[in-house]
């Protein structure tokens, strides 16, 4: 079974559920260290969003993967809202942009949302590209 395939095992949409998503580009190519093609991303994202699909919560666009905390709406589902975003990134690209499948975890009701949004937005300080979040351009949460 291929690696993609078994990220759908167990895979279960609720609406309200808030997951933690991260998904990655296609070779792990550094797409968008291109700042438009990572802005790209982010309109993606905020039109889903206004569309009533899902709530964005917290994102960091790092120069290969997307992580995002989003919050189902009541007609989302995971899958085809995390789908839909790919595509349209990768037409508005003019390509195949993203790998297959995504990560998914349902946020359990006794975990601190905020600070698994804070962990998410960190990671280009843990990654080395930058000294401090403020610097970089590709991340936004609803709490900071």
């Amino acid at each position: 079974m291929a690696h993609g395939s078994r990220l759908r095992i167990g895979r279960i949409s609720s609406p309200g559920q808030v997951y933690s998503i991260t998904t990655v580009t296609k070779n792990r190519a550094p797409v968008f260290i291109d700042f438009d093609a990572a802005r790209t991303v982010i309109s993606v994202l905020k039109e889903q969003q206004e569309a009533g699909h899902f709530d964005c919560l917290c994102y960091v666009l790092m120069p290969d993967h997307l992580h995002c905390l989003i919050q189902l709406g009541p007609a989302g589902l995971l899958s085809s809202s995390i789908q839909r975003v790919k595509s349209l990134t990768s037409k508005r690209l003019g390509g195949t942009v993203w790998q297959r499948g995504f990560h998914d975890r349902a946020i359990r009701r006794d975990e601190d949302v905020q600070a698994i949004a804070r962990y998410i937005i960190a990671n280009p300080l843990r990654a080395g590209l930058v000294a401090s979040v403020k610097d970089y351009p590709h991340w936004d949460c609803i709490w900071l």
